[in-house]
């Protein structure tokens, strides 16, 4: 199960060095992840502070 980067994104950034695949990038207004690339590790949930990393 892949994570999906939520709508309550702000673009801050913190959760793309996180990534350990680098399946997270820039979008034109928020953060995206790249579902056929994530591990489901988590690893951008722990680091967001408005929490919108979110499990798929």
């Amino acid at each position: 199960m892949a994570y999906f980067i939520s709508s309550e994104c702000i673009s801050c950034g913190a959760c793309e060095p996180e990534c350990p695949v680098s399946c997270i990038s820039a979008g034109e207004e928020t953060y995206t992840i790249d579902e056929s690339t994530c591990i489901d590790c988590g690893s951008c949930a722990s680091v967001c502070p408005v929490e919108a990393p979110q499990p798929k």
